[in-house]
C-alpha cells in the first residue's frame, strides 16, 4: 500500500510523557507545554488522565490543567478515563474526546489494573456507553501489543482480539502500543496483518517507545501498511510505572523530520517543536531524548537563564 499523504499526529507529552516523572511538574508548566505545542501545529493533543492521584500523582492536577488551559478551536483535547469516576471528571472538565485502554498481556493487565483481560474489557464497557451517550469519541489503545516485560512475545491474534473488543466497544479508533519499546517492523506487520482480519486498518493508530532504538523504523514499518494515526511525545519523554526497563516514547520532532521527508503532511511546524522539546527538557534538568532536537540544539535551543 502507498503511504498515506498526511498523518494525524497525536502528541502525549503532557500525559504519557509526563506522568511518570519522579519531580512534581506544576499545572502552570503543564498549561504552558500544551499551549506551545499548540501553537507548533499540534492538532491532536492527550492533554490530562483522570485516574487516581494515589497511584499516578504527577496526574493530580488534571482538572485544573484543563480549567486553566486555553483551548483553541479545532484542536482535540482527550483525557485518559479508566473508569465512570475518571469519565465524570472528564465530562466536568468539557473534555470531548476520551481513551480507555486494555493490555494484550494477561500478567501486565494483572500488574497495572489487577484484573484479567476479559475483566479489564467488562469494565470499560459501562464507560464506552456513558461517553457514547454522552457525545463523546473515545479512542482506545492496547498496551504491550508488541511485547510483555513478564510474558515476553504476545500473540498477533490476542493483539487483534482486544483491539476488536474496544472498536466493537464504541472506540473509534484504536492505537497499538509498544510499550516497552522491544517491536521490529516484523513484528509490527504481523501484528497489523492479524488486526486487518478482525477489524480495517483505518481503525488502527500506533504508539511506540523507542527503548532499543526501533520506534521510527516501525512507524515506517506502519505507514508501509496505510496507518495514518501515529502517536509520539515531545523530547522522548515518558515511559511505563508499571512497565520496568521502559524508556521513553519515539519523540514527536524525530518523527515529524521523518515525515517530512517522506512529503507525508503532519500540519507541526518543526522549529517550533524542537524549540519546546528543549524548554521542558531544560526546566526537568536533562537534554532531550530526540537526536533532531539535539541536532539542531545550536540554532534553535531557547537561551537558558
Amino acid at each position: 500500500m502507498a503511504f498515506p499523504s498526511s498523518v494525524r499526529l497525536w502528541e502525549v507529552g503532557a500525559r504519557d510523557g509526563l506522568q511518570n516523572e519522579k519531580q512534581a511538574v506544576p499545572a502552570a508548566v503543564k498549561i504552558e507545554l500544551i499551549e506551545r505545542l499548540v501553537e507548533c501545529g499540534v492538532a491532536y493533543i492527550e492533554a490530562a488522565s483522570f485516574v487516581s492521584p494515589k497511584w499516578v500523582p504527577q496526574m493530580a492536577d488534571s482538572a485544573e490543567v484543563m480549567a486553566k488551559l486555553k483551548r483553541k478551536p479545532g484542536v482535540v483535547y482527550q483525557a485518559l478515563t479508566p473508569n465512570l469516576k475518571g469519565l465524570e471528571q472528564a465530562e466536568a472538565s468539557r473534555l470531548t474526546d476520551v481513551a480507555v485502554f486494555a493490555a494484550a498481556s494477561e500478567s501486565f493487565s494483572q500488574r497495572n489494573i489487577n484484573c484479567s483481560i476479559a475483566e479489564s474489557l467488562e469494565r470499560f464497557r459501562p464507560v464506552c456507553e456513558r461517553a457514547l451517550g454522552h457525545g463523546l469519541k473515545v479512542r482506545g489503545f492496547v498496551s504491550c501489543a508488541l511485547g510483555c516485560p513478564f510474558e515476553g512475545a504476545v500473540a498477533p491474534a490476542k493483539v487483534a482480539e482486544v483491539a476488536a473488543a474496544l472498536i466493537e466497544m464504541g472506540c473509534y479508533e484504536v492505537a497499538l502500543g509498544d510499550t516497552i519499546g522491544v517491536g521490529t517492523p516484523k513484528a509490527v506487520k504481523r501484528a497489523l496483518e492479524a488486526c486487518a482480519a478482525r477489524i480495517p486498518l483505518s481503525w488502527v493508530g500506533v504508539h511506540f517507545h523507542d527503548t532499543y532504538g526501533q520506534a521510527l523504523a516501525n512507524i515506517y514499518a506502519a505507514l508501509e501498511e496505510g496507518i495514518d494515526a501515529i502517536d509520539a511525545s515531545v523530547a522522548g519523554l515518558g515511559g511505563c510505572p508499571y512497565a520496568p526497563g521502559a524508556t521513553g516514547n519515539v519523540a514527536t520532532e524525530d518523527v515529524v523530520y521523518m515525515l517530512n521527508g517522506l512529503d507525508i503532511a503532519t500540519g507541526i511546524d518543526l522549529d517550533g517543536l524542537v524549540k519546546t522539546a528543549w524548554w521542558i527538557s531544560d526546566y526537568l534538568g536533562r537534554p532531550p531524548a530526540s537526536r533532531v532536537a539535539r541536532a539542531l540544539a545550536a540554532r534553535l535551543r531557547p537561551s537558558v537563564a
